[in-house]
């Protein structure tokens, strides 16, 4: 099931980013922070009772050359394309203002759950002090305070009984996949190329958990069912936060998180800029099968070595990745793409792959002939036998007589042994030491 999504909402100087900062800092466990994304404070993944979910300050995204009640309305309905639970904020410090009431007004629109929170309620006086509140409709009010923390946790419980129980997704096999990248690599017209070509049987997937517009296809060459998952507003009526990094970041985490294997688009006249690698890396990071798709390929002028040249800019600019298959397409003169779900479909497999621990066994003496284990502070690594654990990615335990000994080198070397003995391209794998008792 995908990772719900909980956006906090409301006018400026309610004191939404305190409440962020409070939740993600005291009252939660942090599940990971992702580089450039929360540097900015407005994106997190935590848990709470030991539900996962991400959670948004709206308020983060930066919308400042925009009138003010523009800025309030964009950011009401960011929540409502992104969220799964909407936390509506407050202060508790005022009576109810127009800008409350005009977030309000946008917020009916939406059959999502929303919280009501009255923020600034910082003694008991003020938490009494609620009432008028009521007037804006979505029921009791939850007094809190971001700054002191009390009724904090209060308000995470109605969060967390407020997730959707069921996701669409589940219902269904078939591969889900994405492309994402920055406005303009071209992600649109691989979309569309690839859902107008004439093997390509669609139909589009209305209300899922972020009301985004996912497309079923099955394709007949390969006789299998994809499901594109929507990325940026590609293909959503409307793009008006396309040109705001944040948020495009924001869509690409959110399609990441339903996705079996994610396409990483670059413009090739452009070549590769941070927030590819920002978002590639989240990809990895997640266990999440990669693809480096190279579009716009048509428009530079190449010789004998372009390809070669450029792979090995890639290769360097994104070590995590060098289990990524890259391809060089043209979404305008539809060159390669039909390899897309080809390969889509092998890295789909591969991040699903099982080997039987006799095999993983065998390649474990072989490895440790080829390269005896290492030797830490007079004491030698010693590896008695390797099992798989798990899929979605591979994950393999290996025991051991000492865990801290396993030296990141040796266990990357073990993995470029596995790479080598089986398919795993396009597949993150990790390897696990234990302690054999």
């Amino acid at each position: 099931m995908a990772v719900p999504v909980v956006a906090l909402v409301g006018r400026p100087n309610v004191g939404k980013s305190t409440i962020f900062n409070r939740i993600i800092n005291e009252r939660l466990s942090i599940v990971e922070d992702t580089p450039g994304v929360t540097r900015d404070r407005i994106y997190a993944r935590a848990s709470w009772l030991g539900k996962e979910f991400r959670l948004i300050d709206t308020g983060g995204i930066d919308m400042s050359d925009e009138p003010l009640t523009v800025q309030i309305k964009n950011q009401a309905e960011i929540a409502i394309d992104e969220a799964d639970v909407i936390v509506f904020i407050v202060n508790g410090q005022n009576s109810v203002t127009k800008e409350d009431e005009d977030v309000a007004k946008i917020l009916y629109r939406t059959k999502k759950p929303i919280i009501l929170a009255v923020n600034k309620a910082d003694n008991p006086e003020q938490r009494e002090n609620i009432y008028d509140f009521y007037a804006l409709g979505f029921g009791d009010p939850n007094p809190v305070s971001g700054s002191q923390g009390t009724g904090i946790g209060d308000l995470l419980d109605e969060i967390v009984k407020a997730f959707p129980t069921e996701d669409k997704h589940d219902q269904d096999d078939s591969i889900k996949f994405s492309f994402i990248g920055r406005p303009n690599v071209g992600k649109s017209s691989l979309v569309n190329a690839i859902l107008g070509d004439e093997r390509v049987i669609v139909s589009n997937i209305q209300g899922t958990t972020r009301d985004a517009i996912d497309t079923k296809y099955f394709d007949e060459r390969l006789e299998k069912d994809f499901t594109m998952i929507d990325t940026a507003g590609i293909r959503k009526r409307g793009k008006v936060y396309e040109n705001t990094e944040k948020y495009s970041v924001l869509r690409a985490l959110s399609a990441i998180d339903k996705s079996d294997v994610v396409c990483v688009v670059l413009n090739a006249e452009e070549g590769i800029r941070e927030q590819d690698k920002r978002v590639a890396g989240y990809a990895h990071n997640a266990g999440k099968g990669v693809i480096i798709v190279v579009n716009k390929w048509d428009a530079l002028k190449k010789d004998t070595h372009t390809m070669r040249d450029f792979e090995n800019v890639i290769r360097d600019q994104f070590q995590y990745l060098s289990y990524a298959p890259i391809l060089f397409t043209s979404a305008v003169k539809g060159q390669r793409l039909e390899q897309i779900p080809e390969l889509v479909s092998k890295v789909y497999d591969n991040r699903h792959r099982r080997i039987q621990s006799a095999m993983l066994n065998d390649l474990l003496l072989r490895a440790t002939s080829i390269a005896p284990t290492p030797v830490v502070n007079g004491k030698r690594l010693r590896i008695y036998y390797m099992t798989q654990v798990a899929v979605q990615p591979p994950t393999f335990v290996v025991f051991v007589n000492d865990n801290e000994l396993l030296h990141f080198s040796y266990e990357r070397f073990l993995k470029n042994q596995l790479r080598e003995t089986f398919d795993f391209e396009g597949t993150p794998i990790k390897i696990l030491p234990r302690k054999r008792k």
